[in-house]
């Protein structure tokens, strides 16, 4: 209790500086509103990803908290005690309700693949099965006795039931990483060929076995272990096509964020283009650093200053369209010096960054000093009056806010971290004994998409847009787009070169030579 109100004092000191507050709730309304993507008529084909969600849309009290957290965190921190109440808007109701109906008709659509899956997967299992105890149900006391190659065959159908029931989980039922927009080609001939494979042997069973009355039933085991091995050579067939196939690379990928210009490059084998587009995203949302449109703000705002600064005038409607191209020049040449501007504008920043990162790292060398102080004075003290790391967190975070958000304001990083994020992961710092270097080192290089939450990433849902179908495999030149709401991925195919190695023989005897000394003799 005392070490929350001595949080709260300390935070209340951070109070004055709230005349900010306007200006960046003002800040935060334009940044929240989206451009709407505008899209012409194009021959290219559609078609959409989106990654199954693996988190409540409402999370808990803490993640409802940072939804709502004011980006002035450093400068008007106060710790209240007591009840709060939450609000939503109309917005957020609308929203809420559309994501939960892509997730439902998502659910209905993974299910439904899945359950087609185990259905077929029980029908194959239960045949040979059946294949065995049909016979032993229908005509028992007409078939010939069961010798002990017969009863050897028992003990082989078992454990190779038992090796395709493993291999079968293994490789079909796992967990779907996304929804691709078209079926998986392998996959559905795989399901169709074990399905004409399973009703021809249930056929010929049928006409041969069970309207004779088949007395041989050595035989009609032999006939369900032929289907078992058959099926597991199956089974080898679909390790093949689905895992091994696409192993060996085949092309190269370049893919390039549209609004920065970051690129990444990466091989693959021999993939559709949906399922490539698929290795793209996984490797883009831990390779490429997280979308941060307030970047591009800077660069935008200059082009607008210059462009509004070019005015032509036309005097009582006369031609002067020799006047407007000599005003034009001039404009241009006086416009030439801008690259000054924009090399002191980029130094200045430049210089703001490594004293804001100075002063920083200052501030946060000294708050883990002083957690050192209060651990060595802790151990001194009776085991229930220790504070826990969310409390020794909350301790020291005043002395570290201002200066940590003023270097996230100069880098553009503000919307990323919340307080509660922040104080989650000092806490998580102090836990295990991590210093301060590496509690600085998430928040002075932007790290990848996966480092931040899920709310905060830009880009949930993507649409693959490519002139060829989805379905057909990669080729070089091939060329598709991976959208999202505020950017997209332009992901370029080009093949490996076919590599001819030549060997020459280096003959051992051409290395070899001989030194001959002269020995001189004084006379």
């Amino acid at each position: 209790m005392s070490a929350a109100m001595d949080t709260e004092s300390t935070y209340s000191g951070y109070s004055h500086y709230s005349g900010h507050s306007k200006k960046a709730h003002r800040q935060g309304r334009d940044r929240h509103k989206s451009p709407r993507s505008k899209d012409g008529s194009r021959s290219e084909k559609s078609v959409t990803i989106q990654t199954p969600p693996a988190e409540p849309l409402l999370g808990n009290d803490a993640s409802r908290a940072e939804e709502g957290q004011d980006d002035n965190w450093g400068e008007t921190t106060t710790a209240i005690t007591g009840t709060s109440e939450h609000s939503i808007s109309q917005e957020d109701i609308a929203r809420i309700s559309k994501d939960l109906e892509d997730s439902v008709g998502l659910d209905c659509k993974r299910y439904l693949g899945l359950t087609v899956a185990a259905v077929l997967g029980l029908l194959v299992f239960l045949t040979p099965i059946a294949f065995i105890l049909l016979p032993q149900i229908l005509w028992r006391d007409d078939l010939e006795p069961c010798g002990t190659v017969c009863e050897g065959l028992f003990i082989s159908v078992a454990f190779k039931l038992l090796i395709l029931l493993i291999g079968t989980w293994a490789l079909f039922f796992r967990q779907p990483k996304a929804d691709l927009p078209r079926v998986f080609v392998f996959r559905a001939l795989l399901l169709v060929l074990i399905f004409l494979f399973v009703f021809s042997y249930w056929l010929f069973y049928g006409v041969r076995i069970l309207d004779s009355k088949d007395t041989n039933y050595q035989g009609i085991v032999q006939y369900a272990v032929s289907l078992v091995d058959a099926l597991l050579f199956i089974h080898y067939l679909a390790i093949v096509l689905l895992e091994l196939r696409q192993l060996q690379p085949m092309f190269t990928v370049k893919v390039v964020r549209s609004t920065d210009g970051e690129s990444r490059y990466y091989s693959l084998g021999h993939l559709s283009i949906q399922r490539a587009a698929l290795v793209v995203l996984e490797n883009y949302y831990r390779d490429f650093t997280v979308y941060n449109p307030a970047l591009l703000t800077a660069s935008k705002s200059r082009a607008a200053k210059h462009m509004a600064g070019l005015k032509v005038y036309n005097v009582d409607g006369n031609n002067a369209s020799g006047q407007s191209r000599a005003m034009i020049a001039a404009a241009a040449r006086r416009r030439d010096s801008s690259h000054n501007e924009l090399y002191y504008e980029e130094a200045d920043h430049e210089r703001r960054v490594r004293k804001r990162r100075a002063r920083l790292v200052v501030a946060v060398e000294e708050a883990f000093t002083h957690i050192k102080r209060l651990q060595a004075e802790e151990q001194q003290k009776a085991p229930g009056e220790m504070m826990d790391p969310r409390e020794a967190a909350q301790a020291i975070f005043p002395s570290m806010a201002r200066a940590l958000q003023k270097y996230l304001r100069t880098t553009r990083q503000q919307q990323y971290h919340s307080m509660e994020s922040i104080l989650q992961h000092l806490s998580f710092c102090i836990t295990n004994n991590m210093t301060p270097k590496a509690f600085l080192e998430r928040y002075l290089n932007p790290g990848p998409t996966l480092q931040y939450d899920r709310d905060r990433w830009f880009s949930k849902q993507w649409t693959l847009v490519s002139e060829e179908a989805v379905t057909s495999g990669l080729q070089d030149g091939v060329v598709f787009v991976l959208k999202c709401l505020d950017f997209s991925l332009v992901v370029n195919v080009k093949k490996i070169p076919f590599i001819k190695l030549s060997e020459e023989f280096i003959d051992p005897k051409s290395h070899k030579f001989v030194l001959r000394l002269q020995s001189e003799t004084s006379v």
